[in-house]
């Protein structure tokens, strides 16, 4: 082997760190909260018109759980996420300023489940099972809330928890069907 020869190294791309709440992973949670609010604007909307603007389910808690199973924050970053995700969805709410009690809590379980359920054999299931989980509670929080702000509570909760339900299906088979190849693409192993 002559001195000029180079062996080829594998090229590695680092693009997320984990447990780094970097300008890398809020570029990721930008991008994907943009498609949640265009979901919203869309989907979202058709259901909260034809509820009378009762009901608007939240198609942003997808957006920032798979942020949650790719960065895999801390808890003080998971709620700065949850924050963050909250702000933006006032731009679209019907509601104000009840996402920031509920994406905030709900931010901060996701990373709970995320932290201790990768550990696991069922870690597969993890995207589906705690987006699930977390778009019920986050659904839950806002209707507790805006049961105690409007007083409706019968017909409000019969109306709402089909939507929370609906769309915590709906999020959970988005992320787990998205989150394979959102690390795939971003180079980042479980």
């Amino acid at each position: 082997m002559s001195e000029n020869a180079t062996t080829a190294q594998p090229r590695t791309v680092a693009t997320v760190d984990r447990g780094k709440l970097d300008i890398k992973a809020l570029v990721l949670l930008a991008i994907l909260l943009a498609a949640g609010f265009i979901l919203n604007m869309f989907v979202g909307k058709a259901i909260s018109g034809a509820t009378g603007g009762m009901i608007s389910p939240e198609f942003i808690i997808s957006a920032f759980c798979l942020t949650i199973l790719v960065v895999r924050p801390n808890i003080g970053q998971a709620l700065a996420i949850g924050l963050i995700s909250a702000a933006v969805i006032q731009i679209t709410t019907t509601s104000p300023f009840i996402d920031f009690a509920a994406e905030g809590v709900a931010a901060v379980v996701m990373a709970l489940i995320v932290k201790a359920g990768m550990k696991t054999p069922a870690k597969k299931i993890i995207p589906l099972v705690g987006t699930f989980v977390t778009t019920v509670l986050s659904g839950c929080i806002f209707m507790v809330i805006k049961m105690a702000m409007i007083g409706v509570v019968g017909e409000l909760a019969a109306a709402m928890l089909p939507v929370v339900i609906a769309t915590a299906v709906f999020n959970a088979i988005l992320c787990q069907a998205l989150y394979v190849p959102i690390k795939k693409a971003l180079k980042v192993e479980d």
